[in-house]
């Protein structure tokens, strides 16, 4: 079966970029079947921009509630049978589709696809590549040894991309129905919903087709919520990832593991936030809880650390 892609961008005061997003949909190799963008309350010219596509674009305008509640309206909206997502500010090489349906279509097992991707900065500067900075990253492209392709199956590799996951939003292909089945992306949280439904979207996969070049450009802002308010920000990683936490009690056994792993290392950087803030005190109060949910030297180390300051 040919794979048709709806491709979703939500869009909040994105009248800078969203253009640009737009069109490196627009010239893929292998053409969208859809594009949807998402006016998620926005008091610019984010809507006006969307209207300039004509009917390359269907709009969809909602009171703003959010990065999730925008993603998943796009989604119910959706007409192909498997979804692709990008953020008004990002976009994807000129292949991100094609890689993906090729293989879709050649093997009807996989579950989910991702793939690599660049960072780069406001001024369009490279900073890196995605796989080569994450542990998961590595430990797929040694396996890969080369080759473009890349299946993650194993429990090591599983466990590895919960922890620290490699493939962002913008690289992640899924069926439709399953989106729906999963209930889509959170609501209610700032930060890391898109961990918590890639976590959920695990639990469910036996199989993930890896992509080991990169799908599209991530950009990093220096006025990012994360670096405005580093503090609130982490706060908020913690308590999305809290919420994962109390559903993964039914999840196979390595993504327990890596979500256990990755909620040591929130903790710890909510710790080394408050630090630095000179909240000593609570920082050491930030990184105790995993002593009790992960002891060992990794959880003791964390508190030592905060004690020094």
């Amino acid at each position: 079966m040919t794979p048709r892609f709806s491709v979703v961008i939500p869009a909040f005061n994105a009248a800078a970029t969203l253009a640009r997003a737009i069109e490196s949909v627009l010239v893929q190799s292998w053409p969208a079947y859809e594009i949807i963008v998402v006016d998620d309350g926005s008091t610019d010219a984010t809507a006006a921009v969307a209207r300039q596509f004509g009917g390359a674009v269907r709009l969809i305008r909602q009171h703003n509630g959010g990065v999730a509640a925008a993603r998943n309206a796009g989604a119910a909206a959706a007409r192909g049978d498997w979804l692709a997502f990008l953020d008004a500010d990002d976009w994807y090489a000129d292949d991100r589709i094609r890689l993906h349906a090729e293989w879709i279509a050649e093997d009807a097992t996989l579950d989910c696809l991702t793939g690599d991707y660049e960072y780069r900065d406001a001024a369009g500067g490279l900073l890196g590549t995605s796989m080569a900075q994450h542990p998961s990253g590595r430990l797929l492209l040694a396996k890969a040894a080369g080759a473009m392709r890349v299946v993650m199956e194993t429990p090591a590799e599983m466990a590895a991309f919960t922890a620290d996951h490699f493939g962002d939003t913008h690289t992640l292909s899924v069926p439709r129905a399953r989106f729906v089945e999963l209930g889509g992306y959170p609501i209610g949280f700032k930060v890391c919903e898109d961990v918590h439904f890639l976590t959920r979207l695990l639990a469910g996969s036996r199989r993930i087709g890896v992509i080991c070049q990169s799908l599209g450009v991530y950009v990093i802002h220096g006025g990012s919520a994360t670096r405005r308010d580093p503090v609130a920000a982490q706060r908020e990683n913690v308590r999305t990832l809290a919420d994962l936490a109390q559903r993964a009690e039914n999840f196979p056994v390595p993504v327990r593991q890596g979500v256990a792993a990755r909620m040591q290392n929130a903790r710890y950087n909510l710790g080394c936030a408050l630090s630095k803030n000179g909240q000593r005190l609570a920082a050491v109060g930030a990184v105790l809880p995993s002593l009790a949910a992960r002891p060992g030297w990794q959880s003791l180390r964390n508190v030592l650390s905060m004690l020094r300051g």
